[in-house]
């Protein structure tokens, strides 16, 4: 028998302790009940990736009627695989939701964000499952912008679902003025140049620090979700977990023969 209030999972890539979290939290408990599974520290930039090298520990930092907080020591993929394998106590998620991720999740940082990553667990598990993310990249960001888009996609999602194998990428842009409403768009495929910024320590060692630009294929491609964020547009894309190009199958058939 199915419980009477919804359950959703939250997570996140930035850590339990960010206040994108804390925002996705508040909303999520209007509608059902949480558990929250979060990594313990900054996990940005992990994508899909899972701890096969050491145990994982989750610690339980709130135990509530409808509302649990587990902690784990783990990549964002992990703390949604562990809870819904372990910490959920037999519960299915209606919903997986993650974010608020402080900083956009646009073009090819798909591939590395652990935020989609936490998202894409739940979407092969049969969930609905949303991730959303805020242009604002500051650890103390006012997520208060990000509240009624939040709800109403949540509202959205847990009222009619989503197709099978689809999760959505939900970006707001930041500094922008106020949203001008929802614009369903395509991933804006580039690449980061310059990527690496060349040091020197104390010591006179050379280091590396991640840094770079974002360079669109097609800047002026107005399908993107780039173009519109720019246009002060909620974006909202449709990702599939399933890679498989199948449009491309038979000139690779050909090309094996």
């Amino acid at each position: 028998m199915r419980e009477k209030r919804p359950l959703i999972l939250v997570g996140n890539d930035d850590s339990y302790s960010f206040n994108g979290i804390k925002m996705l939290i508040k909303v999520a408990r209007e509608f059902g009940d949480v558990v929250v599974s979060a990594p313990l520290v900054h996990q940005s930039g992990k994508g899909g990736g899972i701890t096969i090298t050491e145990p994982l520990r989750a610690t339980l930092k709130v135990d509530e009627p409808g509302y649990k907080v587990w902690v784990v020591n783990g990549t964002p993929a992990d703390c949604c695989k562990l809870a819904l394998d372990q910490l959920l106590d037999g519960r299915v998620p209606d919903l997986v939701v993650a974010g608020i991720n402080h900083g956009l999740n646009v073009g090819v940082a798909l591939l590395n964000s652990g935020t989609i990553g936490y998202t894409m667990e739940g979407c092969v598990h049969g969930i609905e499952s949303v991730a959303f993310s805020y242009g604002n990249y500051s650890y103390d960001a006012d997520m208060a912008q990000c509240e009624p888009v939040v709800r109403d996609v949540i509202a959205r999602v847990l009222r009619t679902g989503l197709p099978k194998g689809v999760c959505l990428n939900v970006n707001m842009p930041y500094g922008t003025g106020p949203f001008k409403g929802y614009k369903v768009t395509t991933t804006c495929m580039g690449r980061w140049v310059h990527e690496f910024e060349h040091r020197v320590d104390p010591n006179g060692h050379d280091y590396y620090w991640m840094t770079g630009d974002y360079a669109p294929d097609y800047p002026a491609d107005e399908s993107t979700d780039v173009y519109n964020l720019k246009q002060g547009y909620v974006t909202v894309t449709p990702c599939h977990v399933d890679q498989t190009d199948r449009e491309a199958m038979s000139q690779i058939s050909d090309l094996l023969r």
